[in-house]
């Protein structure tokens, strides 16, 4: 069974480059450390985590990883290495903003929802079950395969 993250306030940048992947990450960046336990708790999830003082209380010990660095490129890699993260499986498979997967949906449905040049280059959808922003294979796919590629230097 896939691993399923919660990332603390700290880690927002982490968060959506592992949403990137394809990871289900989430992100809740006002909550406070009670509320994030109790979410990681009831959902199942492991905490994401820079925060020493949350990392010593007794709740958290057995849930959570601890994230070294301040660069989320080296924090990236550090949890594709631990969880064995397959970087090229899923990516661009969940909405960046909300996390859930994305579904297909056809072609005349977006008509009215992208700009012309796009309903007109692209073949293919995809749309956020939850907050509706839809996505497509454009040139920032390529672009964000590239810089996968090269946070985490392997080749796309």
């Amino acid at each position: 069974m896939e691993t399923r993250f919660i990332a603390d306030a700290m880690l927002g940048k982490l968060a959506r480059w592992m949403r990137v992947l394809g990871c289900d990450v989430a992100y809740f960046p006002t909550i406070g450390d009670r509320e994030l336990v109790e979410l990681a708790a009831d959902s199942g999830r492991l905490i994401l985590t820079r925060d020493t003082l949350l990392v010593r209380r007794r709740w958290v010990r057995d849930n959570h990883f601890f994230v070294e660095g301040d660069d989320f490129r080296s924090q990236l890699r550090q949890v594709v290495e631990r969880f064995a993260i397959d970087p090229n499986a899923r990516i661009l498979t969940r909405c960046l903003a909300c996390n859930a997967l994305l579904a297909e949906i056809g072609k005349g449905a977006v008509r009215e929802l992208v700009p012309s040049y796009i309903y007109e280059t692209q073949e293919e959808f995809r749309i956020c079950p939850i907050c509706s922003r839809i996505y497509w294979q454009g040139t920032h796919r390529l672009g964000m395969a590239a810089e996968i590629a090269q946070l985490l230097k392997t080749v796309p």
